[in-house]
């Protein structure tokens, strides 16, 4: 017999095939970069601009072009316009979503496989970003254009990858306590 609403396809004699079962949660995860992109690109400019004091202060640092009394202060500056980002990403992408544990816990074990899934993308991320591109592309470049490189890269990072990762918690937060279907974006 075969359970309705498993999540898998009935396969010969009635026993359930997981394949069916991981393209469907593969499509539950999908749904939370979709809306990601979407709440990104619909608040563009307020990420990218509370990104760019991370990007001003990484470029001035990394070049050397940040005096040493300025270090410790604009890293908690960067780190105040992170949570400042978190927090209105937060306000913004949460505002019509009652956050409860009882319905994300239901949403992590209804959809557990999804969650995994999230894991991997965000996982594939990284490994482009941080190991690719900081690690590998950087240690391939001649020593003398490294720094440049960097500064460049943790420019750019700043209001894509930072905060695009910031975005894709809130939308899972967004995902697990609405159920499936994050679709929509309010401005």
């Amino acid at each position: 017999m075969v359970e309705v609403g498993s999540g898998g396809e009935a396969g010969v004699g009635g026993e359930v095939r997981t394949g069916g079962r991981l393209v469907s949660e593969l499509r539950v995860a999908w749904e939370v970069p979709v809306w990601v992109w979407r709440f990104y690109l619909a608040h563009l400019s307020l990420v990218v601009g509370l990104s760019l004091i991370g990007s001003v202060q990484r470029l001035l640092a990394v070049n050397g072009w940040l005096p040493d009394v300025l270090s410790g202060p604009s890293e908690v500056l960067v780190a105040l316009s992170r949570v400042g980002l978190v927090a209105v990403v937060a306000w913004l992408g949460l505002r019509d979503v009652r956050l409860s544990w009882p319905r994300a816990w239901e949403f992590a074990t209804a959809h557990w496989v999804s969650l995994v899934w999230q894991g991997v993308l965000l996982s594939a991320a990284f490994l482009l970003f941080d190991v690719v591109l900081e690690s590998v592309v950087g240690g391939l470049l001649p020593v003398e254009a490294r720094q440049g490189y960097l500064a460049a890269l943790l420019f750019v990072k700043n209001p894509t990858v930072i905060a695009l990762t910031f975005i894709w918690w809130v939308g899972l937060a967004r995902q697990t306590s609405r159920g499936s279907g994050v679709r929509e974006v309010r401005r």
